[in-house]
């Protein structure tokens, strides 16, 4: 094993993960969840087309694989006159699988939350709206936070994808250094452990919000 190449190449990768990795998850996972809230209220709601759409949506993402949503996106919109750039291609594609998860996670919390909560909103003379603003969706949020969590630490890993449409993240930079060097085995390896570092410093965190979470509860 080059200890060299390893030391030398440890922050490029890292660097790579900080500017490449990380922000295509966070800009990926808020404007999923964004989208997700939108869906899983479609989900909840009277109407039947809205719920019929949202579900049909649901059932897409969650049946399809990512890659082939990624390659949809960036390979597929061209041969109809639509050419996304590829980091905008992996945030839209990003984005859409995420929401087609956290909806669901989502509309679970939504309907964990008592029903006699909706029905103090009503005594006090708050709209539903309101009461789902005011009342319901903080007590969901609070619900949802370790499902969700893992989600954006599934989506940090899923980011490596990203390298197949010529997104420069810490895979790629990997990528790179390994046809340079030829020393695959050693840069792929070198790669997983600093997406575990990070994976294992978001995990931390995770902890730390829903132990601080947690004291809101009642038990």
């Amino acid at each position: 094993m080059d200890w060299t190449l390893f030391w030398d190449s440890l922050w490029p990768l890292v660097l790579g993960g900080l500017t490449g990795t990380i922000p295509l998850s966070l800009s990926s996972f808020v404007l999923g969840l964004l989208l997700a809230l939108v869906i899983a209220l479609m989900r909840l709601s009277r109407n039947r087309l809205a719920s019929s759409a949202a579900r049909v949506y649901v059932s897409i993402i969650r049946g399809t694989p990512l890659l082939v949503q990624l390659f949809v996106i960036f390979y597929g919109l061209p041969s109809i006159g639509l050419v996304i750039d590829p980091w905008p291609s992996a945030i839209i594609a990003f984005s859409l699988n995420v929401a087609g998860y956290a909806a669901e996670i989502i509309r679970a919390a939504i309907l964990s939350v008592p029903k006699g909560q909706w029905e103090a909103g009503h005594t006090i003379g708050m709209s539903r709206t309101r009461t789902l603003r005011r009342i319901i969706l903080p007590q969901a949020a609070r619900v949802s936070v370790p499902p969700l969590s893992n989600t954006f630490i599934s989506l940090v890993k899923d980011t490596s994808l990203a390298s197949l449409i010529l997104v420069t993240e810490m895979f790629r930079q990997a990528q790179e250094i390994a046809a340079f060097s030829q020393q695959f085995m050693m840069l792929y390896l070198e790669a997983a452990l600093v997406y575990w570092v990070f994976c294992f410093v978001l995990s931390s965190g995770q902890s730390y919000l829903e132990k601080r979470l947690d004291r809101y509860v009642a038990h």
